[in-house]
Formats: C-alpha cells, structure tokens, sequence
C-alpha cells in the first residue's frame, strides 16, 4: 500500500485523528565558530576579571581602615602615598639625616643671634623681624606668611620706688584740734631712690642703646601707692602661709620677694588676696650657686657672676589660670571679636621688677623689725645678700619708714605676628609643628628666645636643602615663629585656639625650643609618647662636650624628662589642645656663668663671650631638634610608645599618694579610690603592651619588604599602619575634659596642667590633687572617676 498524501492518491480530508504537528526530521547543525570552548572559556574569564577589579577599587572605600572621602577612592586614586612605598622615593631616610647632621654651622647661626637681638623686638613692636623671618624661610625654600591677631597688653610709659622716711610732724592750732580736724600731718624725705634701671656697659653695646625697654611687669596694674613693706621670701603660697601663721601684718602692705620657685604672676597673686597694696620683686644672688661675687667671681662684663644692676622683666599674668590674651580665653583675638574683663588672670595691684642693688637698702632698712627669715623653715634660709649686710628681717617695716611704689603703663589693643612655614607632605593629615618664639622684653634676647630663633632658622635651614636633594616629607611638617610669648604665650594660645578644629584632626607632635641655648647641660620636658624618640634623636647626635670620644647627648644627658608644665609655647598644644609636645634646650649647670634671664645682659655680647662663645651648642640644638623632627615625621609608624605612658601614669599616681600625706585631710583619698584608678592604669598598661608589640610586627613587615607584585599586600600594610598611626595620634586627646579644670576651665588636660601655684613647674593629676589640697571628699571622687573614665577611653582606643 502507499503511504497517505502519496502523489498516486488524493490525500484525506483531516480529522480528529489528524495530527496537527507532524515530525520532521532534521540533520545536526553545523557549528558556526570553530575553537568555541576556547571562546567560552575567553568571555568568562575577561567577565571575571572585570568583577575583581570592580572589587578591589569598591571594597576599600568601605572595608578598608581609616576616613577617606568619596572622591578620594575613585578609580584612579592610588592606594598609596607612593607607589613604592614602603620604600622612599627621593632622598632616604639616611641621607636625610645626614644632611640635618652637616647642614648647620656655628657662622650661620651666630649670624641669625646677631640679627635678632641687634635691637628691641617687644611683643607688637617687631613687624620687620617677622618679615625678615617669612623672607628668610622662603630663600630656605620654605612656604611662609604672617599670620596676626588683635591683642590686649601694656606698654611702660613710667614707675618710680623710693624709700621714704618721716622728717617731721606739724602740730595744728588748738583751735583746729577742737573742730576735728587732723591732729598732725607727716612729711617725709626720700631715704633711697630706686635707679629702676640697668647700668650701661662699654662692652655690651645693646645696654645702651637709646631706645632700649624700660625695667616693667607685663600685664602688671597701673597705680601709686605708699605704704609700710614686709618680706615675703620667694612669695609662693607657702611663704605667704608662713607669714600668716606668724601673726606678721600683711594685710595695706607693700611686699618685697625674691625671683625664683614659682611664677612672678603668681607671687603678686597671692599677695593681692591677702590685701597687700603693690609687690617687688628683685633678683638675689641666692639664685646664682656658686657663681657670686661673695666667692670671688667678677660680676659682667669682667666675669661671670651676675651684674648687680641687673634686672628681671617678665610677664605677671596668672599663668596657672589660662594663658593667652586675657580678653579672649577660649577663642582667637581676631579683629571685632567679643572680649571679656581682663582681671580674672591679672593683677589689680601694681608691680615693679628691681635689681639686687636697689634692694639692698630697702632690704637693710628692715634689719631689727619683726622676725628673721631664719627663724622659719628650711625655705627660708640662705638668702644671698648677708655679707653685704642684709639681716632679712621680715618686718612690717615701721611706720615712720615706707615704699612709694609707682607704676604707669599704657593698655591697648594692637596687632601681633605669627611666621607660619610649611612643607607639605604626602600624608596630610599627619602633621609635625615646630616651633619657638620671637619677641623678648629686652633689645638682646640672645638666650630667650632667639638661641632658639637661631637654631629654628638653622633647622628649616637644613631641610631646604634636603628639599634640594629631592626630599619630600611623608607628614606634612610646619614652622612657627611665634609673637607675643614673653606675656603669656599670646601668638602660639591664639593660633592654636583659631586652628584648633584642624589640629585636633591632623596634629601629631609639637616640638618647642624657647632658650635653645645658654649652658651645657641638656634638659627636656615631654609627654611620656615622645621618651623613645627624644632618646633616639639624642643618640645621633655627638655632644661638643668630648671628654671620651664619639660622646652623643644622649651619654652626657641624664635621661631625665621632666613632665609638662607651663611657661612656654607647648602649652596650648598639650594642655588645651591634647597633642603630645616637647621642650628642648641646654642649660647652665653649677660652674657655668649666671645666665642674665629677662635682663639687657641677656645679649649677644653675654652669649658670644660666656653662654655658648663657640656657638657649638646653638649647633647642637639644631641638630637634636630637626633629627627628633625627621624621626617623627619620616617613620611609616609613628615614633611613639604607648606603654611609656602608661608608666608615666602610674608613677604620678603614686605622687598623688604622696600629697595624702601632707593634705590637711588625707581621708579624702581612700584606698578604693586609688585601687580603682591604679586597676584602670594597669588594664592601659597591658592595652600598651599589646598595641605597641602590634606596632613594632608592622615595623619588622614593613622593614622585610613586599614584592612588587605583591601590591595588595602594600595596601593591606599601609592602611594597617594608618589604623596604628591614628591610635597614636588620637592617644593625647583622650585625656582630655572638655569642661576643664576646677576655677580654670581652660585648662583641659586631666594628667598634665601648670601647677596652679607653681607656674612654671607641671602638676600631674591636677584636678584630684587639687580637690585633695581643698579637703573636697565630692571633688576627689568626681576627678577620680573623671580620670578613670579618661583612661579607659585611652584603652579602649588602642584594643
């Protein structure tokens, strides 16, 4: 039969039984491409790849450590602040030492000494210094402008001291006598007229020049005063104490103190609480060791003991209380600004500075009235003017014998200027300051400040020419000749106060020089995050003090580093801001010549012949500081140790056990308060520990090296380490109280303040160990668990 549909039969209608598809057969397609598995396999690895790269440039904005904006991770941002790193690339770490070691010489410095203290430089009077700075910087090859501010200060215009005596007294008619009027007036004649002067020296040009500064307290009170004087010792708060507890009449009097212990602004505070009418302060060859004309030294030009017309100017602000221009604390004194009653931190009763020339017979008069010095304690003891005839007695003086203290100054409000320098580095949020102050209260200044000027110049000097040899730092590092310090840190208080938004992000160091230079004896102040590498940098550097060869500063340096205090430009930095600050300088020891501090024969002259005659340590100084500087800004990680702090906390802890034993009530401070704070010191401690080890692993990586090709790795590295520096870096900030100290708020350090009756010298713990000396139960505990709190925001920080 033949099939349905054939040609030979019709085909048939459809039906149900009909299918409606029929099957077809078809041959295997023929492929289009030949190799298309190879192609396959193409597309899926290109798409793949394509997705990694996505991945690698996407995940780090998200996953990677640090704040980074979005801009900052576009595609074509690199991950690194070089693409070798954590090589260098132009000029190495070793050669950039070498070149801050060979860069400086004695010729340059003594030339930049000679120029700044050629004439008088006072605080808003120095316009042509701070150009001449900016312009220097810049031959140097450093970026530098002049930032200014409006401040409040004072200008002498007149003062007189005389010692008066009673000559006679007129009696009234009897007439007068029954109608009330006065029984007798006193007249009196002048018994000594204080010079208020310093002698002029053939063989110091600067002592006589015309426009030479008058002798005056910055900040002190005009006023005119005659009144009966008592001795006051050193005029701390302790003395006073003693003079109170000795039923000695205070209270209408003009005081007499000797310099030296504490702040001058602080003694002329005291004083005013305790209702004297005006202060003295004279300079007693005390101060001086051995260094004297009672044991045979010539006193200069001759020789090296102390002039005795010399006299000490200075600032009588109340330091301790907050710094800076006294009618803006808290904010910068830029033109317009709100500005507040400036007596909270200064006198209301007038000042003088004399020479222990001109006390003498002030101090003589009082021979045989009231007490003797040496009938109180230790501290009292050893005044300097005995074998010329000095009694010191306390007095009151007598009625018939009294000061007429005189003091006219002239307030303002007039501008003041900042250098500002800068070299940019790679990382710019990582930022090292420099700096030192420019304005002196004398026409030399040849030890404070511009030793130190000296040195900085011959510091920014050095890394001009590292700049030169292709340097480019890895932090970016600034330079500050700071106006206004010699009154109360005025120039470096309001630019810390106006930038303090970007410093609290980026600041990472501040590295102060003020006396760069008057002695041999190297001295430091730190917060214990910089002990490493202020021992590093001291190591490097030979000290001109051979006496076995190869001799660094670090082997003739005692190692002691003293905690923060005031009376310098670091102040703002570690005590408002919380960024961990060191001061450096060279001092004098026992047998050097008596430094002239604040006097005309603080001058080139002094400096050339007797403070440094060979300008090797205004060398040295440069040296030590622009090495500790290159530690701090070149190191991947940040040269800090955490565990030195915790160490140092612990130690200050123990001196506040110490203040229980002389506090009036030692009960304020019991043992569980001490037990909670010395656990949360030691959980810090072993937080240090591990966070320095983890420091130090980063270091040895980075130091092995990564293959090129290991890119990831570098990447990986480098954001670790951001993660360490950051720890280190935000470390200060964490003690910080943004309420501040108790009656000082601006003060907002909790370990590190000026001690509040002291100035100069750091109070650890200041908080509690004030509450303690008040007797306050309340204070102490709330400081305690401030301070605790403090802390363990610290460790937190670094787990």
């Amino acid at each position: 039969m033949q099939p349905t549909g054939s040609p030979n039969r019709p085909a048939m209608s459809p039906d149900e039984r009909t299918p409606l598809i029929q099957t077809v057969i078809i041959a295997p397609a023929r492929p289009r491409y030949s190799h298309s598995t190879i192609r396959r396999f193409c597309s899926v690895a290109l798409g793949t790849t394509l997705i990694v790269i996505v991945i690698l440039f996407l995940v780090p904005a998200h996953w990677l450590p640090g704040n980074h904006s979005e801009s900052e991770w576009a595609p074509a941002h690199a991950y690194l602040p070089w693409s070798s790193w954590p090589q260098r690339s132009g000029l190495s770490y070793e050669d950039l030492q070498k070149v801050l070691i060979d860069t400086p010489k004695e010729e340059k410095a003594r030339e930049w000494s000679q120029y700044y203290t050629a004439g008088p430089h006072l605080a808003g009077k120095n316009l042509s210094q701070a150009v001449w700075t900016r312009e220097k910087w810049q031959e140097f090859g450093v970026e530098a402008s002049i930032v200014d501010y409006d401040v409040y200060i004072n200008y002498p215009v007149g003062h007189r001291l005389a010692l008066l005596e009673e000559e006679s007294k007129s009696k009234t008619t009897h007439a007068k006598q029954k109608q009330g009027l006065d029984m007798e007036k006193s007249k009196y004649k002048v018994k000594y007229e204080c010079s208020m002067d310093e002698d002029v020296l053939d063989d110091d040009p600067t002592s006589g020049l015309d426009d030479r500064i008058p002798t005056f307290h910055g900040y002190s009170a005009s006023g005119n005063v005659t009144a009966q004087y008592v001795y006051v010792n050193r005029g701390t708060y302790q003395d006073f104490e003693d003079l109170v507890k000795a039923n000695v009449s205070l209270k209408g009097k003009i005081a007499i103190a000797k310099y030296g212990f504490i702040f001058r602004g602080l003694k002329v505070k005291r004083a005013q609480e305790l209702g004297m009418v005006g202060m003295v302060i004279y300079s007693d060859p005390q101060e001086d060791g051995q260094i004297t004309e009672e044991n045979g030294h010539e006193p200069y030009p001759a020789g090296p003991a102390r002039n005795p017309s010399s006299v000490q100017r200075g600032s009588t602000q109340f330091l301790s209380i907050a710094p800076g221009d006294p009618t803006t604390p808290g904010y910068p004194s830029k033109p317009g600004c709100p500005r507040e009653d400036p007596h909270n931190s200064t006198p209301s009763i007038p000042s003088v500075p004399i020479s222990y020339m001109d006390a003498l017979p002030l101090l003589k008069a009082l021979n045989g009235h009231g007490p003797k010095a040496s009938d109180f304690n230790k501290y009292w003891q050893g005044g300097g003017l005995g074998y010329k005839g000095v009694e010191y007695n306390i007095g009151p003086s007598p009625s018939d014998l009294v000061l007429n203290l005189v003091n006219e100054q002239e307030y303002i409000t007039t501008p003041l200027w900042n250098v500002i320098g800068i070299i940019n580095g790679t990382i710019q949020d990582e930022v090292i300051v420099l700096g030192n102050h420019r304005d002196a209260w004398i026409a030399g200044g040849a030890g404070d400040p511009n030793s130190g000027s000296a040195a900085l110049n011959e510091v920014i000097r050095s890394f001009g020419e590292a700049l030169k040899k292709g340097y480019k730092p890895l932090r970016t590092i600034v330079f500050a000749s700071w106006d206004g310090e010699e009154y109360g840190l005025i120039g470096s208080t309001e630019w810390v106060e106006e930038y303090l938004p970007w410093l609290s992000k980026t600041a990472v160091a501040y590295l102060n020089m003020d006396v760069g230079t008057r002695g041999p004896n190297f001295l430091a102040a730190a917060s214990p995050l910089l002990n490493k590498a202020l021992y590093e940098a001291t190591s490097l550097v030979q000290s001109p003090n051979q006496t076995v060869k190869g001799q660094t500063v670090r082997d003739l340096w005692d190692g002691k580093i003293k905690t923060m205090g005031s009376g310098s430009d670091f102040t703002a930095f570690q005590d408002f801001a919380g960024i961990p600050s060191v001061d450096l300088s060279f001092s004098g020891g026992p047998e050097s010549p008596v430094y002239h501090y604040h006097s005309n024969y603080d001058s080139f002259a002094w400096m050339d012949k007797f403070g440094d005659a060979g300008w090797h340590y205004h060398v040295t100084i440069t040296r030590v500081c622009a090495l500790f500087a290159a530690c701090l800004v070149e190191t991947p990680i940040v040269a800090f140790n955490a565990t030195d702090y915790a160490i140092g906390l612990d130690s200050y802890l123990h001196s506040v056990k110490n203040v229980t034993t002389i506090s009036s009530d030692p009960s304020v401070l019991d043992a569980p308060l001490i037990e909670s704070l010395a656990s949360a010191i030691a959980r810090l401690y072993n937080a240090s520990i591990a966070f320095d080890a983890r420091a130090t692993e980063l270091a040895t990586a980075i130091n092995g090296g990564v293959p090129w090709w290991k890119w990831w790795r570098k990447a990986q590295l480098y954001y670790q380490v951001r993660q360490v520096n950051d720890a280190y870096k935000y470390l200060e900030r964490r003690f910080l109280h943004s309420e501040g100290l108790d009656g000082r708020s601006w003060f907002k350090h909790v370990v590190f303040a000026p001690g509040i009756w002291t100035g100069y010298a750091g109070a650890t713990f200041p908080g509690l160990v004030e509450a303690v000396d008040r007797g306050d139960r309340k204070g102490v505990e709330r400081w305690s668990n401030i301070i605790k709190e403090n802390i363990d925001a610290a460790t937190d920080s670094l787990k």
